[in-house]
């Protein structure tokens, strides 16, 4: 497949609108939300009204069906702004919707998705916890069976979104140790007993609000139950292969900015009575990262293609984000090296693309993890 394969004209229209919807609404002030610490909701709202957060949803919600190259398209322009937390939070909703839209009741869908589709309500997931971080068949948050309601006590943390949501996607264990006794519900903010933490400090993704969740007692109504009680494990396992995919992409997309912002620079910067880019060492260094970038993207376009073909490509998925976050590792931090004092202001974008790249290798599961997950796919 050729790149005009995988982005037709519907991808290209989607992908210009997008990107002057950033350019007007996001580009000039990211700085002002990078310090902040989180997105003003009035962004949401903005984004629900220009359809960007309905791709990839279904129509009677009022988003626009899903098509992989299209919501690819998308996150590739959003990114483009240079702020990994604003790309995090925004797209919150696509890890903590998609449980609801596949599994949760008609009522539930109905309740829900059309706000947070429209940018009005703000959505996140919440599996992660302080003592087990990708051990999610370890976790102990637990609801109890309480008539027509659940009891759930525990917490979560490192939960983008996590502020200011207004739905949570919570993980929590019904029944028995181990993967088997995993449910999700749905906690929704200002339930007696559910708590949030003040934003959390990070090394990167400053604009994105990521907060610690406490639940004492919280009495849940049984129907917002996602999912089979006690099959929330194979529900998580099923988002993370498109979380993963997109963490993928992401990673892609801040090396394809830092080599362009070292491509400007080099023409610019002058030493030694000539631009840096007269220097081979400098042009063999940018056309290696300019090769481990271009076959990752290739890797994880091909992916995607499977995905939206319906493959199941567990093995593969994590292949491409250990891949891909391998070669933002390396291009960011080599980035930052090519602007030598200039990368560590805080002032140049490549020194925010280095700490924000940084977590792309353990969300959505670890470096280690995705090797783990890819060596039983070989049969080990």
């Amino acid at each position: 497949m050729t790149y005009q394969t995988y982005f037709g004209e519907t991808q290209n229209i989607v992908r210009e609108t997008v990107r002057k919807f950033v350019q007007q609404e996001i580009t000039p002030f990211v700085n002002d939300w990078e310090e902040a610490g989180e997105l003003p909701r009035s962004l949401y709202e903005k984004a629900g009204a220009a359809g960007i957060l309905g791709i990839g949803y279904p129509e009677e919600y009022g988003g626009s069906g899903f098509d992989m190259f299209t919501r690819i398209a998308a996150t590739e322009e959003i990114l483009a702004c240079g702020s990994g937390g604003v790309a995090a939070s925004l797209g919150s909703l696509d890890i903590g919707l998609p449980p609801i839209i596949k599994w949760g009741s008609d009522d539930m869908k109905q309740r829900i998705c059309s706000d947070v589709i429209a940018g009005r309500k703000i959505q996140c997931l919440a599996i992660t916890e302080p003592g087990g971080g990708s051990d999610v068949a370890g976790l102990r948050t637990r609801a109890v069976k309480d008539g027509d309601h659940y009891i759930v006590n525990g917490s979560k943390t490192f939960i983008t979104s996590g502020v200011n949501a207004d739905y949570y996607t919570v993980a929590v264990r019904t029944g028995g140790e181990g993967y088997g006794g995993i449910s999700l519900l749905l906690v929704e903010k200002g339930m007696p007993g559910f708590s949030v933490s003040k934003k959390l400090k990070k090394m990167g993704w400053w604009a994105s609000d990521t907060a610690e969740l406490f639940f004492q007692d919280v009495r849940v109504p049984v129907t917002n139950l996602i999912g089979p009680e006690n099959g929330g494990f194979y529900v998580i396992m099923t988002n993370f292969q498109m979380e993963r995919l997109n963490l993928a992409v992401m990673a892609n997309t801040t090396s394809q900015l830092a080599l362009d912002a070292c491509l400007t620079y080099v023409q610019e910067r002058q030493a030694f009575g000539r631009t840096l880019a007269k220097f081979q060492v400098l042009r063999h260094k940018l056309a290696d990262m300019a090769t481990q970038l271009e076959a990752s993207k290739e890797f994880t376009y091909r992916v995607a293609a499977k995905i939206g073909a319906g493959e199941s490509v567990v093995k593969e998925v994590s292949m491409a984000k250990n891949f891909a976050t391998t070669v933002s590792d390396r291009v960011t931090y080599d980035a930052v090296q090519i602007f030598g004092g200039m990368g560590y202001m805080r002032e140049t974008l490549v020194e925010r693309l280095y700490r924000d790249n940084r977590i792309l290798a353990i969300g959505g599961g670890t470096y280690e993890i995705m090797n783990e997950v890819i060596a039983k796919q070989m049969g080990l």
